[in-house]
């Protein structure tokens, strides 16, 4: 599971959406939902159109993930889905202050599911892959599997020093992974519509439990009667995660958004924000 496990969590007294994550507005947010009208801090910027202005970003208070904590340390301590259920919802609704913060928080994820999506779909068109790219098929050919994944990641997510960037590098490499596991004869630099979509779901999915992992995971492994035992609870949580994800993603296909070019941040955006509404749900 990585070096993620040593990690002590985002702190309190900082912004829930760290400066360095983009914010891109959400496209037809509630006016509910910024019941204030103010955007951030600092954003004079023209919002684009269909868009409601944004509201400040909170402020993370004390003790921000202590309820998740508690619920997580029972759910590893003893097991049982629906301990592990409220202690992701309540990771959401107070560590993140909720499914709206929490999305503007993985703004990051769904950018770079825009250039993974460009980077998986071949052809001149693609600042990746034409000619002389970075994936340039021609330098590409004859490397291995696993070389080419890391050419990927390393065109897409190139290190930063962010736990942000070591996550999504994870991340990425997790669903090209599960891409050829499903597909072993897959050319990843020129995936057909169904194997690229599975690995955007994956990415994303992939993405947010790294972010979790960093968050509380250690905690999960603490209070475990084993080692063992810890990283068994942890991949039930990523399951639950990975589950989530793709019936989102279903949800927002049935409804006509597919994962299509121009429209991957938008959509991926979508989905995480319907993720975060259903962990949310079982916060209390």
């Amino acid at each position: 599971m990585g070096t993620s496990q040593s990690s002590n969590g985002s702190p309190s007294g900082v912004p829930m959406v760290p400066p360095w994550v983009p914010d891109i507005p959400l496209p037809g947010m509630p006016a509910e939902e910024n019941p204030d009208n103010a955007p951030r801090e600092g954003d004079n910027q023209e919002r684009p159109s269909g868009t409601e202005p944004r509201q400040p970003i909170p402020v993370a208070p004390a003790g921000r993930f202590g309820n998740s904590r508690r619920s997580l340390r029972e759910f590893s301590n003893s097991g049982g889905n629906d301990s592990m259920r409220r202690g992701v919802g309540r990771y959401i609704r107070g560590g993140y202050g909720g499914s709206a913060t929490a999305t503007r928080r993985f703004s990051g994820t769904a950018q770079t599911a825009s250039a993974l999506n460009s980077a998986l779909s071949g052809g001149a068109s693609s600042q990746f892959t034409a000619a002389g790219g970075q994936l340039d098929p021609v330098l590409m050919s004859g490397r291995s599997a696993d070389e080419v994944m890391d050419a990927v990641v390393e065109a897409i997510r190139p290190v930063d020093g962010t736990q942000d960037t070591e996550a999504s590098r994870a991340a990425i490499k997790d669903a090209l992974s599960e891409v050829l596991t499903k597909y072993p004869d897959a050319d990843l630099l020129n995936l057909e519509d169904q194997q690229r979509e599975l690995a955007i779901e994956c990415y994303v999915a992939a993405d947010v439990f790294r972010r979790f992992q960093l968050d509380v995971g250690k905690k999960i492994i603490e209070a475990a009667p084993s080692a063992t035992t810890g990283l068994a609870r942890l991949k039930e949580v990523r399951e639950y995660i990975k589950e989530t994800v793709a019936a989102s993603f279903r949800k927002l296909q049935d409804g006509g958004q597919r994962l299509v070019k121009g429209r991957i941040t938008q959509i991926v955006q979508n989905g995480l924000r319907e993720t975060f509404q259903v962990f949310e749900g079982y916060a209390e």
